[in-house]
């Protein structure tokens, strides 16, 4: 049993949240869908479905699309685990994950560095996926958007950092490469835990 796997799981009674993270450019979208389809039909592993408040045509992840005002109503109802604003968008993470967990369930979810702090005190045990890439691939892929100038992109890059604090429980996957690659080392990080928590 690795580090991180025999730290999250020193008994089976409760499931791991894992919260994958990462800046705009490092493909989590993507390497999610690779998990998503390896994972596909094993009933103890679940992908979030995250409730944003956008249009559910607007591209990107698959969502529940809610407006402002059901959005509200939601959190106000106790409905998310964990939510937050960012860009003008509000998003959430549905409370029913808990039921999953409880079965000692794997449980995956796109979330944000922002907000890591709410999802540790919302999940225990929990494990954060920093994806991550090269600022020039980030750049890049962030020009091919085609919403930025390459100097301005640059110069966001330098002024964010894509560390995680050492606070929290953290596997880093460089996507930087083939897709491929990191989709595997995504896959067997999550592997990972499943076998320890069998083993436990």
């Amino acid at each position: 049993m690795n580090g991180y796997a025999a730290r999250l799981h020193p008994n089976s009674a409760t499931g791991t949240m894992v919260v994958v993270v990462g800046p705009s450019g490092a493909g989590k979208d993507s390497l999610i869908q690779i998990a998503k389809d390896h994972f596909a039909g094993r009933a103890s592993v679940h992908f979030v479905q995250r409730v944003i408040t956008r249009p559910a045509d607007a591209g990107g992840e698959e969502h529940k699309d809610v407006s402002d005002a059901e959005f509200g109503s939601m959190r106000e109802e106790g409905a998310f685990a964990v939510d937050w604003d960012a860009h003008g968008l509000s998003y959430g993470i549905p409370a029913a994950v808990h039921e999953k967990l409880a079965l000692g369930h794997l449980v995956v979810a796109n979330g944000s560095r922002s907000v890591l702090g709410r999802f540790a005190e919302a999940f225990s045990p929990l494990l954060v996926v920093n994806i991550t890439a090269r600022p020039e691939v980030l750049a890049q892929r962030l020009e091919q958007r085609g919403r930025e100038t390459r100097e301005d992109i640059l110069a966001r890059l330098s002024r964010g950092s894509l560390e995680i604090p050492e606070t929290f429980n953290c596997v880093t996957i460089d996507n930087s490469g083939l897709l491929a690659d990191s989709g595997r080392a995504l896959v067997g990080t999550l592997e990972g835990i499943l076998a320890s928590c069998a083993k436990s």
